[in-house]
């Protein structure tokens, strides 16, 4: 599943996350907002969320390319 805009989200926050460091605010980390899609109070089960895709009826879970574009930049240790 391609999800450039989450990408670019993350990207965008990520940059500005480390320009609060290089400028010595006191960051500790970033906390990505859902690993996987899940139930949202406000949505219920229309809006999915997560860097991973679940199939609700099987439960099978598909990695979607944000997922693989946050694990590059975790092995890289740099926004990709």
């Amino acid at each position: 599943m391609i999800d450039t805009d989450r990408i670019f989200y993350l990207r965008q926050h990520f940059r500005q996350a480390l320009r609060a460091t290089q400028e010595g605010y006191p960051l500790q980390g970033y906390f990505v907002w859902s690993l996987m899609d899940n139930f949202e109070w406000a949505w219920g089960f229309d809006r999915r969320f997560g860097l991973i895709y679940i199939d609700y009826p099987t439960q099978q879970r598909i990695p979607k390319a944000s997922y693989f574009w946050y694990r590059e930049c975790i092995r890289q240790n740099c926004v990709v």
